[in-house]
């Protein structure tokens, strides 16, 4: 799946530290999603896509 969480996450200004505390997730695990290495569940998509103030779709899309 392909997703812009990188892009997000820097025009917030957050290290993928930041980004992993607030989603209660390790480091390694925002850096395999945003290298699309891992698919987040459901659950952590969403939560994902609050945080940012977007809606799913607007991070996360299928690959193609």
């Amino acid at each position: 799946m392909k997703n812009n969480i990188q892009e997000l996450r820097q025009i917030a200004g957050w290290s993928q530290a930041e980004l992993a505390k607030r989603l209660n997730v390790s480091r390694q695990t925002v850096n395999a999603i945003e290298r699309g290495r891992y698919d987040p569940s459901l659950p952590l998509a969403f939560a994902i896509a609050q945080l940012f103030e977007r809606q799913i779709e607007q991070v996360f899309q299928p690959d193609t």
